[in-house]
């Protein structure tokens, strides 16, 4: 059931994303044009306090025009690992420095049209040392209880793929 890839050519190309258009061949013969588009990696965190909550972004998304908590995430710098890069991306949009960072999942979330991989970690500490540094991001920083998680979810209020799938994936593992 793997597809040939017999070429792709990029349709358009800047820091942020390449998309691109490969031929592509069906294990049947059938050949035909599919777009694709290629991100540089990505990592974020889950931090979480010895009372069972999570460090959360209450944000706003243009393009869904949707509000939703998620977790601290953004894009891998060429000169750092996945890990240094979620403990940065942690501090700048919450104002916490995260204790030590551990794996707890890696995601590709739109695999059959990007190949955007998300590492996400998790810490189990972190000190506050200021405001956030990326004012932007979000309308508030808030700690939540991980049990809410599967509630933010049907009603609605976690609906990014990865903070969903990592958040989903720590409340039924439980701690540790």
């Amino acid at each position: 059931m793997r597809w040939t890839v017999h070429s792709e050519k990029p349709l358009y190309t800047d820091p942020w994303i390449d998309v691109r258009a490969a031929d592509v061949e069906l294990p049947d013969g059938h050949r035909f044009d599919h777009r694709l588009v290629r991100r540089p990696p990505g990592a974020g965190a889950v931090v979480r306090d010895d009372r069972g909550n999570v460090l959360l972004l209450w944000r706003h998304r243009f393009i869904t025009d949707t509000w939703g908590y998620e977790i601290p995430m953004g894009g891998v710098q060429p000169d750092e690992s996945p890990a240094q890069a979620a403990a940065r991306e942690v501090l700048e949009e919450t104002g916490w420095r995260t204790g030590p960072l551990r794996p707890l999942v890696y995601t590709q979330p739109s695999s059959g049209l990007m190949d955007s991989e998300h590492h996400v970690f998790v810490a189990d500490a972190a000190q506050r040392t200021g405001e956030p540094e990326d004012t932007w991001e979000a309308e508030r920083v808030e700690w939540v209880a991980l049990d809410r998680v599967p509630e933010l979810v049907r009603e609605g209020l976690l609906v990014s793929g990865t903070s969903m799938s990592a958040l989903l994936y720590l409340y039924a593992t439980g701690p540790g």
